[in-house]
């Protein structure tokens, strides 16, 4: 069975002031056809599981282009063309094929197109004919659509967030098209709108009760695969809002109207459970309040508004300067993206005391530069992070750990990435255990590697792009009928 695999994938956020262009997925994962390293990158989980599967299987794996780039804004129009006719191109030399499976986000929005997934499915389908498998894997925080439904075989969610399960979902992908193709399954699907726009993380309640939900139904006689789309606030496009998707095998009696009741029971939880999703998102001073009356240290805050894996800047210097303004120390702060303070550090080296003008470059919603004296603690070529996934690393580019005043640390990139694991800091030597406060720039993937060495976990609410005030964005295209902008819409029916 010749299995093609490829991905394009990023999320844009349609409100960050940050173009997505052609050197945004260059220097973000670029692998053109054939030429993936053996380790798994975020969006190649298709492909990697494909491979892992092959002998299994039977599966001849042919390779496309694996590109993905850092959540910002808009993709321009012509990275966009040139990403998906490459793809396009690569499966036109690779065919005839049995299997077509996409890593993709699900969230990707370029100049004159909304639904980038949709198009570059529906391309797809028309190239390959309508008896080849299309497959793919998303993350929840897609736009779901109808015309991306329709354009493929089968579509599935990552259930987990932080999305700890890319590789589970790929290989789930992989075993459910070959066996599609087998006609073994024939999956239709089922989809809801809950008329509501969250994001859930599984980590707690009631989060965790709704991963388990959808474990359960998978459980269920006739059901395929069960999936919940959380959705994308900050992305300003018709499809936006969270849905469930609920395959069904048209082979068994009575599955379609499972996959309805099941679809249906998926939507009524998200609804009854709407405004618990979110944890207790508090003011800057309040965190910092809150992490200090905590004896056993340290306590991890996610700075969420300055995540750069929602297209936020990563320069925002607000929680930053609240640490210096209040002497809050030995305490940590990073990712702060700043390439140019990075190379004024190497250019000082280690040891070094020098001033730096750091963050707020990128917009408004950076806040003002913080000028300060600081000590180069740490300094790291190519620095490495490591993912969420085991043997997945991401590339930092040249780092630095800054002292700034006493016991202030602040680690800085030249590449915008979100904390993900401690050796973000640890691997330039910066020791965290010896932290009461480790401030981290992301929403919600920091908690896999974080939590584990935290006394405690808090949610900050500061400024910055992903600001948790929804109504303050300016939206033109999405469906602003759902909770919470209409506080009195009736539950879906």
């Amino acid at each position: 069975m010749r299995v093609f695999c490829a991905s394009l994938a990023t999320e844009t956020n349609t409100f960050s002031p940050i173009p997505t262009g052609l050197d945004s997925f260059r220097n973000g994962i670029y692998h053109p056809a054939g030429t993936h390293p053996d380790a798994m990158s975020f969006f190649s989980g298709p492909l990697h599981a494909a491979k892992l599967r092959a002998d299994e299987l039977g599966l001849e794996v042919l390779q496309g282009l694996v590109a993905a780039a850092q959540p910002s804004g808009t993709v321009t129009r012509t990275a966009y063309e040139t990403l998906r006719d490459q793809i396009l191109t690569d499966l036109r030399e690779a065919m005839p094929i049995d299997l077509v499976l996409m890593g993709l986000h699900g969230a990707m929005t370029a100049e004159g197109y909304d639904d980038c997934e949709a198009d570059l499915l529906g391309r797809i389908r028309t190239l390959v004919g309508p008896d080849v498998v299309i497959g793919a894997t998303l993350d929840p925080h897609c736009h779901l659509s109808d015309e991306m439904i329709s354009a493929a075989d089968l579509l599935i969610c990552w259930k987990h967030y932080p999305h700890t399960d890319a590789l589970e979902r790929a290989q789930e992908l992989v075993d459910l098209c070959v066996k599609t193709r087998k006609r073994q399954v024939v999956p239709k699907p089922v989809m809801i709108d809950a008329k509501v726009i969250t994001v859930i993380h599984t980590t707690r309640e009631p989060g965790a009760s709704m991963l388990a939900l959808l474990e359960q139904i998978e459980s269920r006689p006739g059901i395929v695969s069960a999936s919940l789309a959380h959705g994308f606030p900050w992305g300003d496009v018709p499809a936006m809002g969270t849905k469930a998707l609920v395959y069904f095998d048209a082979q068994q009696a009575h599955a379609e109207e499972a996959a309805r009741a099941a679809a249906d029971e998926i939507v009524r939880a998200v609804w009854t459970h709407r405004k618990s999703f979110n944890p207790p998102y508090l003011s800057m001073d309040a965190a910092y309040d809150q992490a200090l009356a905590i004896t056993e240290g340290p306590v991890v805050i996610s700075d969420g508004a300055d995540n750069p894996g929602g297209g936020a800047g990563c320069d925002a210097t607000f929680m930053l300067r609240r640490l210096v303004e209040r002497r809050l120390a030995p305490s940590a702060l990073g990712p702060l993206y700043d390439p140019g303070a990075v190379t004024m550090a190497f250019n000082a080296g280690l040891g070094a005391t020098l001033t730096l003008r750091l963050g707020g470059k990128i917009s408004r919603m950076s806040g003002d530069p913080l000028d300060a004296q600081v000590t180069v603690r740490g300094l790291a070529r190519e620095h490495m992070m490591s993912g969420m996934v085991d043997g997945m690393r991401m590339r930092c580019g040249d780092s630095a750990w800054l002292e700034i005043a006493s016991g202030i640390h602040v680690l800085l990139t030249s590449e915008r990435l979100q904390a993900l694991h401690p050796d973000l800091f640890t691997g330039l030597g910066c020791d965290l255990d010896s932290m009461r406060v480790i401030v981290v720039k992301s929403s919600q993937h920091f908690h896999a590697g974080f939590a584990p060495i935290a006394s405690r976990v808090l949610y900050a609410d500061a400024p910055g792009t992903l600001t948790l005030d929804l109504r303050q964005l300016d939206y033109k295209k999405a469906d602003l009928q759902r909770w919470p902008f209409v506080e009195t819409l009736q539950a879906p029916r």
